[in-house]
């Protein structure tokens, strides 16, 4: 059946540019991670902040980085197994992380950075279980997947 952790989807993103100022694709309802549309809020994070740890029950996030430089830290519980993603407009991409996994994330970039999200469903604080920022031993540093290795979570 594999691990839930390898139906996160990195998905480069299209940027198309122009004299004006470039246009950043986010989401197409044909895009691959696309599972509905329920609501879509932009995130600020400033520079060395992290925010999580959380992991939605029902949600699927959508997550890009057109501003800035943000690490991702996703961990498979069940598997003891976490990976580190960064996204930004030099790794133009969508970050698609289902239901069932914890995520965290940390801004890179010397001053704050815009995530979006494109969520399936409205946000509902009651179908969220949160933990300390402390709760998963995360190396922050380490390569980001796929070139950077899976890496262990002691439980």
């Amino acid at each position: 059946m594999g691990l839930l952790i390898d139906k996160v989807q990195l998905t480069p993103l299209s940027v198309i540019p122009l004299a004006a100022g470039n246009v950043m694709h986010a989401m197409q309802r044909s895009s691959a991670g696309f599972a509905g549309f329920g609501e879509a809020y932009f995130s600020w994070i400033g520079s060395g902040v992290t925010k999580g740890w959380k992991r939605h029950r029902e949600m699927t996030l959508n997550l890009v980085v057109p501003v800035g430089l943000v690490a991702f830290a996703v961990v498979d519980a069940e598997a003891g197994i976490g990976r580190r993603y960064e996204l930004g407009p030099e790794a133009y991409a969508r970050l698609t992380i289902p239901p069932g996994l914890w995520m965290a994330f940390r801004g890179h970039a010397s001053n704050q950075s815009l995530m979006l999200n494109i969520a399936d469903i409205e946000h509902d604080p009651t179908e969220a279980d949160r933990l300390a920022e402390t709760a998963f031993a995360l190396d922050w540093n380490a390569p980001a997947y796929p070139v950077g290795p899976d890496q262990r979570i002691d439980l």
